[in-house]
């Protein structure tokens, strides 16, 4: 039995009920795990992380088995709102320098384009059609102070817009100005998860679900990992489980993670008239200066996604209120479309740990076992990225990873009840946000 910190409703379908990308692709088969299987790698989860370790190892020629807990594109990989883009940690770049150094915040700031371009790649590689669009991403001002943060950290490497520039670029709405990355796209991310999913089946990757790994033990120098009807031999053990992690599997991992709830609405097609009343013509892929921050962004259908941070409870109670405050701030901040339907919303977890940052490396003391998680919301880009770092590391070889990815994250405080930190922090940040 799976030992997790959010009651049973969040792992369950409530939460995801309404994703409007299970519209959008059917899942494919994958069988259950039944019997014995051996292997020279077991990858626990099958989202962006997992599926790429699988893949970057089958293409070596090693045998893997993936091992899915739920469904194909049940979990974060399968319900997040599709930005690939720069991010991963939750410290900016002079936090990071000063905590790790330049060089070692030079070398993070590398990786994240990095993994940017290998999402491209794959695209491109394995011919994944994922509905990609937005050149770079926009992040806009939500106050004349946020604008003037956003003045003093621009780069050349993008462009800052003034107020007045917006309408003139697409953006309609109360944003005081902003800044674009030339650095990252949109894209479906179920259609891109199971791209890679059918890439590594091809390679002779073995893809299995509702095969939850319960247990992990080692002897002989091997590991064994237990589901409810089978059990994978193998030589090392990947654990790609991020936001919907247990705390026991393995031990380590307890306290070293946070799960947090990000909710997700997408509008009806919008009319040409309706996108003009409103003056959002962009494709551009957008996200707010809040800490609690909104992204969003008008998809190739002209449907638009729009979703925020800020779920603290779990329960249908809970659930429904989120969605409803996430209603309100979308007619607030896009008050053209107050009236436009809301045809699909759900939930689901990201994942932080204590030092803001992602993690990819070995488990301390179990020879064999890797982890990789924390991708603070931006998993799609950095989960692939981390995922043939896994690889990498499963097969001995190098992996050039900056250092500030490969230093063990620390405990949370409070263990198992350490959700109890999140209120008071949520509730700092919205005064921030003000």
């Amino acid at each position: 039995m799976m030992i997790r910190i959010f009651p049973s409703y969040t792992y369950g379908p409530g939460p995801r009920e309404g994703c409007w990308w299970n519209e959008t692709i059917a899942a494919p088969h994958w069988p259950v795990l039944a019997g014995k299987v051996n292997a020279d790698v077991a990858v626990i989860g099958g989202g962006f992380t997992g599926l790429s370790a699988a893949l970057h190892l089958a293409q070596e020629g090693a045998s893997v088995v993936v091992l899915e807990a739920e469904t194909p594109g049940w979990g974060a990989s399968g319900r997040n709102g599709g930005f690939c883009c720069l991010g991963g940690s939750k410290l900016d770049y002079p936090a990071m320098a000063r905590r790790y150094g330049a060089d070692a915040a030079d070398a993070y700031a590398q990786a994240e384009r990095d993994a940017v371009a290998l999402v491209a790649d794959l695209l491109a590689r394995y011919r994944i059609e994922a509905d990609t669009h937005s050149k770079g991403e926009t992040q806009l001002a939500h106050t004349p102070r946020a604008m003037e943060a956003l003045r003093r950290s621009a780069s050349d490497e993008g462009v800052l817009h003034e107020a007045e520039d917006l309408p003139g670029l697409g953006f309609g709405g109360p944003f005081h100005g902003g800044y674009t990355t030339p650095v990252g796209f949109g894209l479906n991310p179920r259609k891109y998860l199971f791209g890679l999913a059918d890439a590594v089946r091809n390679a002779g990757g073995s893809l299995f679900a509702q095969s939850p790994a319960t247990a992990i033990t080692r002897t002989d120098q091997r590991h064994a990992v237990a589901t409810p009807k089978g059990r994978v031999e193998c030589e090392t053990v990947l654990i790609c489980t991020n936001g919907y992690s247990s705390e026991d599997v393995p031990d380590w991992l307890a306290g070293r993670y946070m799960p947090a709830q990000s909710t997700i609405m997408v509008t009806r097609p919008l009319s040409d008239a309706e996108l003009q009343a409103q003056g959002w013509i962009s494709d551009q892929m957008c996200y707010d200066t809040r800490n609690l921050l909104h992204y969003f962004r008008l998809m190739p259908d002209r449907r638009f996604l729009f979703g925020m941070r800020g779920g603290l409870m779990s329960s249908p109670r809970a659930e429904a209120a989120i969605r409803a405050r996430v209603r309100r701030d979308f007619d607030r901040m896009f008050a053209a479309w107050t009236g436009v339907e809301a045809s699909h919303m759900w939930s689901g977890l990201v994942c932080l740990s204590r030092d803001l940052k992602p993690y990819v490396g070995p488990v301390p003391g179990r020879p064999g076992l890797f982890a990789g998680l924390a991708y603070h919301g931006n998993g799609v880009a950095m989960g692939t990225y981390c995922g043939r770092a896994l690889a990498q590391l499963a097969l001995g070889g190098p992996t050039a990873l900056p250092s500030v990815l490969s230093q063990p994250p620390k405990r949370f405080p409070l263990g198992r009840f350490r959700r109890v930190l999140m209120p008071p922090i949520y509730a700092a940040l919205a005064l921030s946000d003000l």
